[in-house]
């Protein structure tokens, strides 16, 4: 698959990011960690468990929209065994939103107990906002504020700064930008990254990404891509995607460059279908619901 394989970016403001993680966990009462409901699993920072240690977190599974159902549900399941809780939702249409708050004050119910019986009235939650570039933290901000507070931007690496922002009169949360992890140890993870975009297009091959992606849908989710793109053979899946779509160049040669944009860009804009690339664990969670 080429240089597919060999995805490595971890641009300098990452590293900052992680230092002042680190630097403002104590002004906090919880961490809200946003994840890609595509990937739940892949677009989760492992540096992220060792920071936070024993925070109460709430995990935020985004574009529930665009991701397998079932998968969603086996995914749900497994973490909340973990202790986490969990809020599936999509943030660009608010979807699920309303079930966060109840939840934050669900889980914080000893930390607000505790300040009433100390007599601080009026003292707000502050929790922590946490995710990869591109998984959605600035859309569930902006949904949560209900307001343009944050830059929004397709590109991985938009958000940058932190600031506060005020989405109930008793919950302050803090956008923090979005951090990659330094090495992906696992090829696998660095792929479905590249695959939603949460690695900038520009540090990988296009095409062997595109091809690589087209080669797992094959696999896993047939029936979506053979009807998207009306492949009849078993061939080249960019070569075949082409061809349907009349994507020529001179000679009548198919436009395989061509082909591997447009199936990146429907992937990611959910055009072929209800899609998740990360399986729950066997055995736990529920993944036995999983149909692919």
């Amino acid at each position: 698959m080429g240089e597919v394989q060999n995805i490595q970016w971890f641009p300098g403001h990452m590293t900052k990011t992680r230092r002042l993680i680190e630097a403002d966990l104590k002004m906090v009462d919880a961490v809200v960690e946003v994840t890609d409901a595509r990937i739940p699993e892949s677009s989760r920072n492992p540096i992220l468990d060792d920071l936070l240690g024993n925070k109460p977190r709430v995990m935020i599974m985004n574009k529930c929209d665009v991701a397998d159902e079932n998968a969603t549900i086996a995914w749900k399941k497994y973490y909340e065994s973990r202790g986490i809780y969990v809020i599936v939702c999509d943030c660009r249409s608010g979807k699920g939103l309303n079930k966060f708050l109840p939840s934050v004050k669900r889980m914080l119910s000893d930390v607000i107990q505790r300040r009433k019986a100390r007599g601080m009235i009026g003292k707000a939650l502050r929790l922590m906002v946490v995710g990869i570039p591109n998984v959605g933290k600035s859309s569930f901000i902006n949904r949560m504020a209900n307001s343009k507070k944050t830059k929004v931007g397709d590109r991985p690496g938009v958000t940058r700064g932190k600031q506060w922002v005020s989405i109930d009169k008793d919950v302050e949360l803090l956008d923090m930008p979005g951090i990659l992890w330094p090495k992906f140890d696992d090829k696998n993870v660095a792929q479905k990254l590249a695959f939603t975009g949460a690695v900038k297009d520009d540090v990988v091959d296009t095409a062997a990404l595109a091809r690589s992606l087209g080669e797992l849908l094959l696999s896993d989710y047939p029936e979506l891509i053979k009807a998207r793109y009306k492949i009849l053979e078993d061939g080249d899946v960019l070569t075949e995607i082409a061809k349907s779509r009349g994507m020529l160049i001179s000679g009548g040669e198919p436009d395989t460059e061509r082909a591997a944009i447009a199936l990146l860009d429907e992937f990611r804009g959910g055009k072929i279908g209800r899609i998740t690339l990360d399986t729950p664990p066997k055995g736990v969670g529920g993944a036995d619901v999983i149909s692919k």
